[in-house]
């Protein structure tokens, strides 16, 4: 990063979706390790839940945890990191609806080009964690975004036993989240978020556009 930009601090963007704190666990942990890259910070974003009564609406802020995702954000991130709890091996159905009201940043090409890394939690070891973290790729290489992994030169996914893959940071979190975050997948989830922030640093040393 050359002097004139030495103050230039940039936005990675943790947008995720949590129902029982599981996700947004991991979520703060992929935000600890972007804040640890000189230069990179954390914006932690979620979104509200969808309702099964058509009428009903969110308030604008929640009540606890990070505030609601916009669509500025998406613009002024240098990178994504996306998480969701498992649905039938899928995304939630609001990570799945915040999405499908992102065509104007799609034909915009907003996102072409950023880094990108996705997470997932469980209920049950094999509950659909792989599959849930490609499910939500498949959005983030419509919008042109450059998807990111976990390398096995990170020895905790060869000895991990609850979570954790080469697809993304994942934690098998029990029934109600009573499982907590093993050290394994602590390690892993911030290890993930620097090797986002470095590379969003790397593709825009300049800042974000």
């Amino acid at each position: 990063m050359n002097s004139s930009n030495i103050n230039v601090i940039t936005p990675i963007l943790v947008l995720y979706y949590s129902r029982h704190g599981s996700t947004r666990k991991l979520a703060e942990l992929i935000g600890q390790g972007i804040d640890s890259v000189p230069g990179c910070e954390a914006r932690l974003r979620t979104v509200p839940a969808v309702s099964t009564v058509t009428e009903a609406s969110a308030p604008d802020i929640p009540a606890e945890g990070a505030p609601y995702v916009e669509l500025a954000d998406l613009q002024e991130c240098a990178g994504l990191a996306l998480g969701s709890p498992t649905r039938f091996g899928n995304m939630a159905a609001a990570m799945k609806y915040f999405w499908d009201g992102t065509s104007t940043e799609w034909l915009a090409g907003t996102l072409a080009g950023k880094p990108a890394c996705v997470f997932t939690s469980t209920g049950s070891l094999h509950g659909g964690q792989e599959s849930t973290l490609m499910s939500m790729m498949t959005p983030l290489l419509h919008h042109g975004m450059l998807i990111m992994g976990l390398p096995y030169t990170l020895p905790e996914l060869m000895t991990t036993a609850s979570g954790g893959s080469p697809y993304g940071a994942s934690h098998w979190s029990g029934m109600n989240g009573s499982h907590p975050i093993s050290a394994e997948s602590r390690t892993l989830a911030i290890a993930q978020g620097r090797r986002l922030a470095a590379t969003a640093l790397k593709l825009n040393p300049a800042g974000p556009r």
